[in-house]
């Protein structure tokens, strides 16, 4: 494991490979699981505020299903995410003309409409972080849906942390994602 300040990065982020491989899984990471995608709690603001930026980019089934249960929810373990359509799909998931999902949110931030490219969450993902009281957990998510990103990671031989570093440096900054990589070299 790394520690760096108050986060503890486990191993596999460093020695696993990964490179999204959105051909081959079609974006199911936004309609697979057990709940809609983890939200931190400035994004709960952030959702309201967007909102009428990104409902453009909605088919309308979502927009009904946010306008009857709203943007976000609480999970299982009481944790805010954000709110799915039939109990699969995110709500700011739209399917493309190839069948592949993609992200509202981040169209809207692609075209110039938000300052906000998704929730952090899924810009990190396969690594999730848990909070405890003093640190934070940094942990690659093993899915078998993402076996063919894997595949393509190591043909590639690209690290989980290396696939990561934009969300990474959002989330925790240049000057940390840089100690990371030192370490990464050790």
């Amino acid at each position: 494991m790394i520690i760096i300040d108050n986060t503890i990065v486990s191993d596999d982020i460093v020695k696993k490979q990964f490179v999204c491989n959105l051909n081959a899984c079609k974006g199911a990471c936004c309609e697979e699981g057990d709940a809609g995608a983890p939200l931190e709690m400035d994004e709960l603001l952030v959702l309201d505020e967007i909102y009428d930026s990104v409902k453009p980019y909605l088919p309308q089934k979502n927009v009904d299903v946010i306008e009857k249960q709203g943007l976000y929810e609480v999970d299982q373990e009481g944790d805010f995410c954000t709110t799915t359509v039939d109990n699969r799909e995110c709500v700011f998931a739209l399917r493309n003309e190839n069948g592949t999902l993609a992200c509202a949110i981040e169209k809207a931030y692609l075209d110039g409409k938000t300052a906000f490219k998704k929730p952090i969450s899924c810009h990190l993902y396969p690594i999730r972080v848990t909070k405890t009281a003093v640190n934070e957990i940094l942990n690659y998510h093993k899915w078998e849906i993402c076996s063919e990103a894997c595949t393509l990671g190591e043909s590639l031989k690209v690290p989980v942390y290396k696939f990561l570093k934009e969300p990474l440096e959002r989330k925790f900054g240049k000057e940390w994602f840089a100690i990371l990589e030192q370490a990464a070299k050790l």
